[in-house]
């Protein structure tokens, strides 16, 4: 591909863009008809019509990741540095995603919106579906072409570039990953395997890599680094393994309830302790009936003096055992219905071991089996008078819990969205290095159509949605509300993580499915990221209603 190929790809994706945002604003019409009564939005349509509301959020998440990769190839474009691998991908991902944009969006495998389910005149795909820009980039021949390209380059570790234009940021990269080649990935898929718990000089080595405190400010001991800096570090380290990159999970989470709600004492006493990886939080919010619906939540916590009793169950507990301080969503009010009378607080706990996990009194805890997403092992835990200083109320007031937990939604969508990208990541070079060295008919089956086709669709879709997160990041560093596009990013680095995975299994057949191959583990790995933190359904929904407006 020329240079002035790779101008015209450009030309063309621009004027695509363009003929894109008309479809979503009538998607968006479309769907408002369906779900407001009297101007408002209706709680009882928005369900009714959940197919529809989803639907829109799906066509805006394409028509964002459409304009986060044509940002990206214009920045590289301004850098001179938006050569053919860059073309490829811009190619391939605006021929696909327009297309599916007219033609039907699959939201799982057995979901497929169109946009008729969302009140799309029919004009309007058509429009998109014959436009000229679309008709030119694809041309069969260009297509064939950088698919080849695209999957031979993978198969050298050879993919395109990040454009961070940020030294920083550079130097963040390269560090993280010396250290997740050296330390973690010789040794995930044993962990793996015999589902044990990441070693503890693995973290304490994070912790002095800063891992722990990556966003934490440089007053409390931290790098006052932003999300963008989260988000390479999380890729980098769950590419190894997405347990260690995990690790950093729990500490991002305490850290921006206790920045962002603590009292001057909390942040002083929890935060240097946390950035340092001193303590190993973890989010204890999950209840057996409630999952996401937390205005349901029981346990309950009793003040008695200078001290709250907890009684109740909390599950899916990551790391809960191993971990010093628990961040605890509780119930302090009994008579206030739904959110209001929920309150966080900031739990200390001995630390757990093999012999005796749950060594606190009034406490005890049973591990979860699970398929993958192991090495911090996860357990049901119950509380019967577990004892919390009334001081651990996190910001001193009764009431705040829920509205202290939302204010993190955002970092920790865009946060798993990165992990995503990891497992994403490491599953296309996986399924791209079996390619090439498994021969079959006398030549690597990356040679054959169907193989290098999927190894390029995994380059063009994981850079697509490491842009759109990206992007989140941006926004949420910026100070701007974020939630929408936090959820974009995790509902598409998510999908995108398990695609992955399944096709790079398909690329290593009955080899893929036995355990010693590392692919198996990263299928099993994958399959968690559109549950967790929000499942599809939620970010959808989320989405949806951001989109809709309030009520």
């Amino acid at each position: 591909m020329t240079s002035n190929d790779c101008t015209q790809v450009l030309d063309a994706c621009r004027q695509l863009v363009a003929a894109v945002d008309p479809l979503v604003t009538a998607a968006k019409a479309g769907v408002a008809t369906m779900v407001t009564e009297n101007g408002k939005l209706d709680p009882a349509l928005l369900e009714r019509e959940q197919l529809a509301v989803h639907g829109l959020a799906w066509q805006a998440t394409y028509a964002a990741a459409l304009r986060q990769t044509l940002a990206w190839a214009e920045r590289l474009s301004v850098q001179a540095a938006f050569g053919p691998l860059e073309a490829a991908i811009l190619r391939l991902g605006f021929v696909e995603y327009a297309g599916q944009l007219a033609g039907g969006i699959p939201m799982s495998q057995v979901e497929m919106v169109r946009p008729g389910d969302l009140g799309v005149p029919v004009e309007l795909v058509a429009r998109l579906a014959t436009h000229p820009a679309l008709t030119r980039l694809a041309e069969p021949a260009a297509l064939a072409a950088d698919r080849l390209l695209l999957a031979e380059k993978a198969s050298e570790r050879v993919f395109a570039a990040l454009a961070l234009d940020d030294e920083i940021l550079e130097m963040l990269n390269g560090q993280f990953q010396r250290f997740a080649e050296s330390k973690v990935a010789p040794f995930a898929q044993d962990w793996h395997r015999r589902d044990e718990l990441i070693p503890l000089e693995v973290l304490e080595e994070m912790g002095e890599l800063g891992v722990f405190g990556m966003t934490v400010p440089e007053e409390f001991g931290g790098s006052g680094l932003g999300k963008i800096a989260m988000c390479l570090v999380s890729e980098v380290l769950s590419r190894a393994y997405i347990g260690v990159g995990s690790l950093g999970t729990r500490a991002e989470i305490a850290a921006e309830l206790i920045r962002l709600g603590g009292t001057a004492e909390q942040k002083d006493h929890w935060l240097p302790r946390i950035a340092s990886g001193e303590i190993l939080p973890t989010a204890v919010f999950t209840e057996p009936n409630t999952g996401s619906d937390l205005g349901s939540l029981r346990t309950r916590a009793v003040r008695d003096g200078d001290v709250y009793r907890v009684y109740g169950a909390k599950t899916w507990i990551t790391h809960g055992s191993r971990s010093d301080l628990m961040t605890l969503l509780v119930r302090t009010d009994p008579d206030a219905e739904g959110y209001r009378g929920l309150s966080m607080l900031l739990a200390e706990k001995p630390r757990g071991t093999e012999v005796t996990p749950f060594p606190a009194e009034g406490m005890t805890g049973t591990e979860i089996p699970v398929l993958g997403y192991r090495g911090m092992k996860e357990y049901e835990i119950g509380f019967d008078g577990f004892e919390v200083p009334v001081a651990s109320l996190l910001g001193g007031i009764e009431g705040q819990g829920f509205k202290q937990l939302m204010e993190t939604f955002e970092s920790a969508r865009i946060q798993t969205a990165a992990r995503a990208l990891g497992v994403a990541q490491e599953a296309l070079q996986l399924g791209a290095a079996y390619a090439r060295d498994r021969l079959q008919f006398g030549k690597p089956i990356i040679a054959f159509p169907r193989v290098h086709a999927k190894i390029a669709w995994m380059a063009v879709e994981t850079m697509m949605a490491r842009q759109l997160t990206y992007s989140s990041a941006r926004e949420k560093d910026s100070g701007r509300r974020c939630d929408v596009e936090a959820g974009m990013a995790k509902l598409l680095a998510a999908r995108v993580a398990w695609s992955n995975a399944d096709a790079a299994l398909q690329i290593h057949g009955g080899n893929g499915y036995a355990l010693e191959y590392p692919i198996s583990r990263v299928l099993c790995d994958a399959r968690i990221l559109s549950v967790f933190e929000g499942a599809a359904e939620i970010q959808a929904q989320v989405i949806g209603r951001g989109l809709l407006g309030p009520n």
